[in-house]
């Protein structure tokens, strides 16, 4: 899709989504998510290449595509809210939530000390940011760098009309440093953390495979004193549901590599546990297991190289 068709796209559906009635934007969403699972498209292949791992091998066909259809139901669930969560009254967000564990995390921010939250890619990440702002504790985030760029600049107002502070995870040489900045002030950082977008992340276990994660979490608790905590997020019929974990320390080692590995490592068992206790609400369609990501960039490869070659013979060039 042309990036500028694809940015007024996107404006119209946020836009209907905040003023269809409600019922009748679910159903719409739901529908999308069955006609993508009925297609099996790519987006659900990826989803089913994850879920795989996470059911194990002895797993039937039919037991992933029945888990792999929730999944995307709840994935859908996640846009239709994001789109919708400006529009929503503060005391529906507020009375929806149930949360457990979230009186130590807002105790060490009361208390001065720093806190990074790590969340894999579950539930609703968006109603997390904006339910914790509005009970007072501003926080600081991320966000990938989407094409178009106005695109970009449209979630990232998104985001910070619900109170957040967005930085580019790329593109921005201060973003490492603001963060730090904020830790050491003894605010709250919030991090997606089960997904290697840079490629500088490191190999851990993940439902006995190797997968790529970032290190970025671990190691900026480290570097600023700050609480590591990790944070699951799931759907219970029309409730919103935040997990905040105990607090991860860092672990000992004579390196500074070996520290991050090995709390990172931590940190993906969390969400293991986490992930497998909800595994309909995780929301992962990339390829994020090694073998996953050799062969992915594999076909990109392949796709490049041919898509030169046709360029070459539109030209009217040869290859000898």
């Amino acid at each position: 899709m042309d990036e500028r068709v694809a940015e007024l796209a996107y404006a119209a559906g946020w836009s209907a989504v905040r003023h269809a009635p409600e019922s009748v934007g679910r159903a719409v969403f739901r529908g999308i998510a069955d006609r993508s699972w009925r297609a099996h498209d790519e987006g659900t292949r990826g989803l089913e290449r994850n879920l795989r791992r996470l059911l194990g091998p002895t797993a039937t066909e039919a037991r992933l595509r029945a888990l792999s259809r929730a999944g995307m139901r709840s994935y859908m669930r996640y846009y239709y809210e994001m789109f919708r969560l400006s529009a929503m009254p503060d005391e529906h967000i507020l009375g929806n939530t149930r949360a457990t564990g979230i009186e130590v995390l807002e105790k060490t921010v009361a208390e001065g000390r720093g806190v990074v939250a790590a969340l894999p890619h579950m539930g609703n990440w968006d109603h997390a940011g904006a339910w914790m702002t509005l009970r007072g504790t501003p926080l600081t985030t991320v966000a990938q760098r989407l094409r178009p760029e106005g695109l970009y600049r449209r979630f990232t107002a998104h985001r910070e009309s619900l109170g957040m502070e967005v930085l580019p995870l790329t593109g921005g040489a201060e973003t490492v440093a603001t963060l730090a900045r904020r830790l050491r002030a003894g605010g709250l950082v919030c991090l997606l953390a089960d997904r290697d977008i840079n490629g500088t992340g490191v190999e851990v276990d993940l439902f006995g495979e190797r997968a790529r994660v970032p290190t970025g979490p671990a190691a900026l608790a480290m570097n600023t004193g700050a609480a590591l905590m990790p944070v699951s997020l799931w759907y219970d019929g029309p409730y919103w549901n935040i997990r905040v974990h105990d607090e991860i320390p860092i672990a000992d080692g004579p390196h500074r590599s070996e520290r991050v590995h090995r709390t990172t490592r931590e940190l993906v068992r969390v969400f293991e546990g986490a992930i497998a206790e909800h595994p309909e609400d995780w929301h992962m369609l990339q390829p994020i297991f090694s073998r996953d990501q050799d062969d992915d960039r594999i076909r990109r490869h392949r796709r490049e190289t041919e898509a030169a070659l046709r360029a070459l013979e539109h030209r009217g060039g040869r290859i000898r």
